[in-house]
């Protein structure tokens, strides 16, 4: 057992093992997600969901789980679980004896005198999900059987028992291929080992309950469809592999491709290696199109936490080829001075206020090109079309005013990222000049000038010199706050927004910052005092009366905390640059010891990856996105800031 493992104890009590999620994913823009025992408790639990281009071009929940059955001497053993209302049937989960993750999920079941593992394996640029079962151990002639649950629906929607199921199959190699619904593609279910038998007994199970979205005010009922079962005879210390794709393969390639991708893995043996393992699963390519997940199981491409967390993700996965192409897909696409934020087609939205200027700070932070000069060749355009848009002003109210400063009009509330609704209306509007957005804003004139003056344009040092310097001088004027000792949210032309939020320790960690050094050291102690949690900035201050330290209850309850108190990993990304901006060598260990402490995380709830947020209050529980890019990226920086030899060494 290794660095990721659960025994018998902590597997059998489900209040503790349901709440341990796994989620696997590869380059195709496919993933699988469910408990580390396999019971589904979300509508986005699934083991094999892609992309449907025939329909949506989201993904959809094809194979939603696999139930074995071990049968000896005609005793049957169901070692599935699922929950309906008001049971668990069947209850497979008292025969579990260990689970492991250190290269791939592995779970260990006895049953009798019968010791049988499950490996489940998800292909790197494939659409197939492999799923190994060895017998180890058995006293008598042995047969596994496996159902196969499938949905073919929407991963935001529920299968419903419906007459449009088209309950025929076709015979393949060793398995059959079969296609719900129209439009749809097909899917191969093939084993590796011949000699088995496939039983066609089409069949509903009805109402199997999810519980988490139960807690989460949504509808949780679901009917799956199983087609029929494979049985087939496994000896001891053989193994057998269950395949599920939207492709055909030989069976007699299956153990291959099983043993190649293997080799592929990177060890969970350590926290660093977990990390940089979760940084790679956010990273897609498909069609011609390469790009970042924002996070796991919902969350699509999401323009603002792309550029977030490609600087962390990049140095995770070590490969500055994808990071060229992530970049250049998004600058493809861009309308007018505006990244893709959300959607595909005519529902996609452009228009955010910051992620056009988190792209700056992408380019200084990932070296995408050789040289200053080659960065201005490649990106320049785009950099001066961005900064003279915003200076002119935007169709969807983003202007620069005289002071150099931007304003964000007040009919357009949510365009920075703290942005929740609740029917349609923001939770906290934020307009006028924001915080953040004005401090990106200082960072990009300035890296700007920086690369214009290695090429000599005089033209635009010239005009952009006068507005870096009106933007220095003036963000301390408009956002800075003398009694409270740090900076306003947001400032409109009637009143300043003095809760205190983590937006202004952006303004401490830019490569730029607008703010002199004892002004940042007193942004940074407010943080610390009122914000600091060892799993994330609280979006707000524990002393605000709207302040919620838990985030639960229905879709109201829950947005109204989304921004209102739970902590977020990704700021401590840039508290850590503030932080060690003031204090040097000197602060490494304190930040250090942050880090550190989410060595207990991945086994919390997100196994082997980190959340996308955490409860304000103690003991910080993690919630949202079960697998978040901005926060994984924030951790690898932060390891990467205090991995550099000690003063002690460096004198030796």
């Amino acid at each position: 057992m290794g660095y990721i493992k659960f025994d018998k104890n902590e597997l059998i009590n489900l209040e503790y093992s349901l709440s341990k999620e796994l989620v696997r994913s590869n380059r195709a823009g496919s993933f699988s997600c469910t408990t580390i025992i396999g019971c589904n408790t979300r509508k986005y639990h699934g083991l094999l969901i892609c992309p449907q281009p025939l329909l949506d071009d989201q993904p959809h929940v094809l194979l939603s789980k696999v139930d074995e059955t071990i049968i000896q001497r005609e005793a049957e053993f169901n070692i599935g679980v699922n929950k309906y209302p008001g049971s668990y049937n069947p209850k497979g989960h008292k025969y579990v004896r260990n689970f492991s993750a250190d290269l791939i999920p592995v779970i260990t079941y006895r049953v009798g005198g019968v010791i049988m593992t499950r490996e489940t394996m998800f292909v790197t640029h494939e659409e197939r999900v492999l799923i190994k079962y060895t017998l180890v151990e058995a006293q008598s002639p042995t047969r596994i059987r496996m159902s196969p649950f499938l949905a073919f629906r929407n991963i935001h929607s529920l299968s419903k028992k419906n007459i449009y199921l088209n309950t025929k199959y076709q015979e393949i190699p060793n398995g059959i291929k079969v296609q719900m619904y129209d439009g749809y593609s097909n899917l191969y279910i093939q084993l590796s080992k011949k000699g088995g038998e496939y039983v066609h007994v089409p069949d509903w199970y009805n109402d199997i309950e999810y519980l988490e979205e139960k807690h989460r005010g949504y509808e949780y009922h679901e009917d799956l469809y199983v087609p029929g079962f494979f049985e087939i005879g496994i000896r001891k210390g053989e193994s057998i592999i269950f395949s599920a794709s939207t492709s055909e393969m030989k069976p007699a390639n299956l153990s291959r491709l099983f043993n190649k991708e293997l080799k592929k893995r990177i060890p969970r043996d350590s926290f660093e290696n977990s990390l940089a393992n979760a940084s790679e699963q956010f990273f897609f390519k498909y069609r011609d199109k390469t790009g970042i997940i924002a996070g796991y199981p919902w969350y699509g491409r999401l323009g603002r936490f792309t550029f977030i967390a490609l600087p962390g993700l990049s140095l995770g996965i070590d490969n500055q080829d994808v990071c060229n192409e992530v970049v250049d897909t998004m600058v493809k696409e861009m309308q007018g001075p505006f990244f893709r934020e959300t959607g595909n087609g005519s529902g996609a939205f452009f228009g955010a206020a910051d992620t056009s200027l988190w792209f700056f700070r992408v380019l200084q932070q990932c070296p995408l090109k050789k040289t200053k000069k080659d960065t201005w060749d490649r990106y320049g355009k785009t950099m001066y079309h961005i900064l003279e848009s915003y200076a002119a002003g935007t169709s969807n109210g983003i202007k620069m005013m005289d002071n150099g400063l931007i304003y964000i009009d007040e009919s357009a509330p949510d365009l920075t990222w703290m942005n929740a609704k609740i029917e349609g209306k923001c939770v906290i509007p934020r307009y006028g000049y924001v915080v953040e957005v004005n401090a990106l804003w200082y960072n990009a004139i300035c890296f700007a000038l920086d690369l214009a003056k290695n090429v000599n344009e005089k033209e635009f040092i010239n005009r952009w010199k006068t507005i870096r310097d009106k933007v220095r001088e003036n963000f301390s004027a408009v956002f800075w706050n003398k009694e409270q000792e740090g900076l306003a949210d947001f400032v409109t032309r009637e009143k300043a927004d003095l809760s205190v939020r983590p937006n202004q320790i952006i303004a401490t960690s830019l490569p730029h910052s607008p703010l002199e050094e004892p002004v940042r050291k007193l942004v940074i102690d407010r943080v610390i005092k009122e914000l600091l949690t060892p799993r994330g900035l609280r979006s707000l201050s524990p002393k605000d009366p709207l302040y919620k330290g838990k985030y639960q209850g229905n879709v109201e309850q829950r947005e109204s905390a989304f921004h209102q108190g739970t902590a977020w990993p990704w700021l401590l990304e840039h508290f850590a640059e503030g932080f060690l901006k003031i204090y040097g060598e000197d602060g490494k260990e304190y930040i250090r010891k942050i880090y550190e402490g989410f060595n207990e995380a991945i086994t919390e709830n997100a196994i082997g990856t980190i959340s996308e947020i955490y409860e304000g209050d103690p003991p910080h529980k993690g919630a949202g996105a079960i697998s978040f890019a901005p926060s994984v990226a924030a951790l690898i920086r932060i390891y990467h800031m205090t991995k550099a030899r000690k003063r002690s060494e460096k004198k030796k």
